[in-house]
């Protein structure tokens, strides 16, 4: 994925999960959006739906 199909995301965590993640980033010899990333491919399902609710008024 070149960097032109990326989105900037903007994200509140602990400053210990950031340290750590930095700290694996650097063992791994990946930058950190590499490391976030692996593991949210890891994480998410491989696909996702979204139903839409149904209204019965």
């Amino acid at each position: 994925m070149t960097t032109s199909t990326k989105q900037r995301v903007t994200l509140f965590i602990h400053p210990s999960i950031t340290k750590q993640a930095r700290a694996q980033a650097v063992i791994e010899e990946l930058s950190l959006t590499e490391l976030v990333e692996r593991a949210l491919i890891k994480y998410l399902p491989k696909e996702t739906t979204i139903k839409k609710a149904v209204n019965f008024e």
